[in-house]
């Protein structure tokens, strides 16, 4: 049960955000990725979380990706070490919100020669699956499972095959249910899960987010959408259309606890 979220607005900056254009091509619109940014951040707080939403940072153009500087969990967070430069120093401005909710204690941070975003953490209950990626590497997953594993968790690590992180490619709704593309459909970390393969035109709706029995589904995916109404999950849809130019989707503009 998530009771809180922290997001972060977008900069003026973002359209310099790192792109790979997996998903779609374009320079994201700041005023319209402020709107829809906006409606997100609305639709966590009907969905009852109290949403802290923190103000953009210009020198971060990819900084209202919020779930890439931070794992976190009930017992802990986890500050990350992003791979990439323009990215790493946003594991020191997401420090003080994540005080906020955590003591010192309880924070651990990944240390370099380590490497990992958030966007390669999937949680299933007390199971980590963490992408092995561009992004994180395996001296990164080391040392995650070593500091979740003191809280009773365990971790899995699963190569990405197909592009960025790996919840573009595989999301866990609840019940046993995964969304995955056919490629991951095919990962032995996942054989026991219900898995639903999305089509290849619509692989972007792989990353929709499951919060407290709703599903927020991005908008214009109905093959995906049919999908999860189909497992008897309440939807809300989203347009997160700027963010997809910067591979940017659901589950990273927020993070959820």
């Amino acid at each position: 049960m998530f009771t809180k979220a922290i997001t972060k607005k977008p900069c003026r900056a973002l359209i310099d955000g790192i792109t790979t254009s997996q998903f779609g091509e374009g320079t994201p619109v700041y005023e319209d990725a402020v709107k829809q940014h906006d409606k997100y951040v609305a639709t966590l707080r009907e969905l009852g979380l109290e949403v802290t939403d923190l103000e953009g940072d210009e020198r971060y153009p990819d900084s209202c990706f919020v779930e890439d500087p931070a794992v976190v969990m009930a017992e802990c967070a986890v500050i990350t070490n992003p791979a990439r430069d323009s990215r790493n120093g946003e594991k020191h401005e997401i420090l003080p919100a994540i005080r906020k909710f955590y003591d010192d204690a309880h924070i651990f941070h990944i240390e370099a020669p380590g490497t990992m975003e958030g966007g390669d953490v999937m949680q299933v209950d007390k199971h980590f699956y963490v992408g092995l990626s561009d992004r994180t590497n395996e001296e990164g997953v080391r040392q995650f499972a070593e500091i979740v594993g003191q809280f009773g968790y365990e971790v899995t690590a699963v190569p990405v095959t197909e592009g960025l992180h790996l919840k573009d490619f595989a999301v866990y709704l609840d019940k046993g249910n995964l969304l995955v593309t056919a490629v991951m459909n095919e990962a032995p970390a996942f054989a026991d899960f219900n898995r639903l393969v999305i089509d290849a035109d619509e692989l972007y709706a792989i990353n929709s987010l499951y919060i407290n029995g709703t599903v927020l589904v991005p908008e214009g995916y109905p093959k995906t959408l049919k999908i999860i109404q189909n497992l008897g999950y309440p939807v809300k849809l989203v347009d997160t259309g700027e963010f997809r130019k910067i591979d940017g989707s659901l589950t990273c503009l927020s993070l959820r606890f």
